[in-house]
């Protein structure tokens, strides 16, 4: 392959914050506005329109749906100018719809970029999440310990008591159980209620988030981007495949997935250099949400590469016209 073909993750990192940028100015209108499927669709329309700007060939892996159920940004949906590389795209207009919507922290927009064939082709089903920030041995905490294990587990490790120890969870019911068992160590909880790529996250920067470990159930394509953020941010990904009936399976079979029981690692799931981006849409922990003046509106992007380990927060102020 020439080497203009070759994935330059330089070249292309400032583009994708670009396409990440997009989509969030996109969205801005519709914050606190109460319409989900409103503010996702504006975001999916910006984030393509730039995606097509790009001198790539790129294939969306991780997207809005099958293609019978997405119009657009579907799984399989080629993007892109086609003149330069080939590429693998996993992308979330809106991580937190509903976020948007009523206006609470932590709306996201994300995307990834990976050299073809080295992102998980994940089926949109449920996974079972565990990850960590970086610094510990690997083995330090497993998919096979308890919550409770795993919360002392990790308080061995960073030398403290478990009750100094905070761990991020999905609330939502199926989860009520785990909740009590990791409480029973004296550790605390931050609940979320949408956005567990924003939580898996928090995992990377425990001294900035005060999160120190994620726990729980979730959507599988969202498990491929934050194991692609913690590729870029450090930390450790574990992930699980949940079945709940034949179809489920069915859906991994033809995602190419055969072995139903697999543990996925972060470089299971991202198994080549990619580059990342996020843009606040809604103000949290990792990222300033968008700021409206009377004649501009600003947003704050986080930019990384894999393959240097390098994090740039952007600022980025656009004139209103």
């Amino acid at each position: 392959m020439a080497d203009k073909e070759e994935f330059q993750d330089r070249l292309l990192s400032l583009g994708l914050a670009r396409v990440s940028e997009a989509a969030a100015l996109a969205s801005a209108a519709l914050i606190g506005r109460g319409d989900e499927k409103a503010a996702d669709q504006a975001a999916v329309n910006a984030m393509r329109n730039q995606l097509n700007l790009l001198d790539i060939a790129g294939v969306v892996v991780i997207g809005e749906g099958e293609r019978d159920e997405a119009p657009m940004l579907y799984i399989g949906e080629e993007v892109g100018t086609g003149k330069g590389p080939a590429v693998d795209i996993a992308l979330d207009p809106l991580e937190g719809t509903t976020l948007t919507a009523k206006d609470m922290p932590n709306a996201l927009t994300v995307i990834a970029m990976a050299p073809r064939g080295t992102l998980l082709h994940a089926p949109d089903v449920y996974m079972e999440k565990l990850a960590i920030g970086p610094g510990y041995k690997p083995g330090t905490v497993t998919m096979t310990m308890t919550p409770s294990e795993r919360v002392s587990a990790l308080a061995a490790a960073k030398g403290c008591s478990t009750e100094n120890i905070t761990v991020c969870v999905l609330e939502r019911p199926r989860h009520e159980e785990m909740i009590k068992e990791i409480r029973s160590t004296g550790a605390a909880i931050r609940l979320i209620t949408d956005g567990d790529v924003a939580g898996v996250m928090h995992c990377a920067e425990p001294d900035v988030t005060g999160i120190d470990m994620y726990m729980g159930s979730g959507g599988a394509p969202e498990g491929v981007l934050a194991a692609a953020a913690l590729k870029c941010m450090g930390g450790q990904f574990f992930g699980k495949l949940l079945f709940r009936n034949d179809d489920e399976r069915a859906r991994a079979r033809k995602a190419g997935i055969s072995n139903f029981d697999r543990v996925y690692t972060r470089d299971d799931l991202v198994r080549g250099d990619v580059i990342f981006a996020a843009t606040g849409v809604t103000s949290g922990s990792l990222l300033s949400g968008i700021k409206r003046e009377p004649t501009a509106v600003t947003t704050e992007t986080i930019l990384m590469r894999s393959k240097t380990g390098s994090v740039r927060r952007m600022t980025y102020r656009s004139p209103l016209k």
